[in-house]
């Protein structure tokens, strides 16, 4: 059995980021006054609509994101993949939320017909009539907590606002997997990728 030497991190500490290239574009006033209201709207949204959902209807708001999402699917049928990316889970989180909701007999996975790694999920008559039930409160919370508080053209400027940045930030991701399989194939053949 080894010993940690007195003074030696108990577990490996993360690399310190790369320096940044240039000077940054640090907020103003006013953007860093909208960005700490964004983070405690998310924060505090995610946290009443979680804690409505475990009181009312005993499971976690990403349980009920999954049943939403299969319920919305022809078939009521998803690719784990799909699912995972519609819910924005990761795999893995993904995995462990269906097999809870297999347990229960809300849900099932079967091995796709076509792709030998590929699975996918389907939403049970009984996961259907869970959804059904929770979903009245789920409503009524989220009209509380958020559309209550906003007039018709606040409604249609939070709207516009978040597709701005859902845009952005899905047009990123489709840049960011770009620039990853060029690195790859540049990995490949000796030569340097480009940023």
């Amino acid at each position: 059995m080894s010993r940690r030497t007195p003074g030696s991190p108990r577990r490996k500490v993360p690399p310190a980021p790369a320096p940044p290239q240039g000077e940054p574009r640090w907020l103003s006033a006013e953007e860093q006054r909208v960005w700490r209201l964004f983070l405690t709207v998310n924060r505090l949204l995610w946290e009443k609509l979680g804690q409505q959902l475990q009181r009312d209807a005993g499971m976690p708001h990403t349980y009920y994101e999954v049943l939403v999402q299969l319920s919305e699917a022809p078939g009521r049928r998803l690719r784990m993949s799909e699912l995972a990316e519609r819910s924005l889970s990761s795999r893995s989180a993904l995995s462990h939320a269906v097999d809870r909701l297999e347990e229960w007999g809300w849900v099932e996975r079967e091995n796709h017909p076509t792709d030998r790694r590929g699975q996918i999920a389907w939403l049970t008559d009984a996961g259907f009539a869970v959804l059904a039930a929770a979903a009245p409160g789920h409503v009524t919370a989220v009209r509380s907590y958020l559309f209550d508080a906003l007039d018709p053209n606040q409604v249609r400027e939070l709207g516009a606002i978040c597709a701005a940045i859902v845009d952005r930030l899905r047009h990123s991701d489709r840049a960011d997997a770009a620039g990853e399989k060029g690195d790859e194939r540049s990995a490949g053949d000796g030569s340097r990728g480009h940023p």
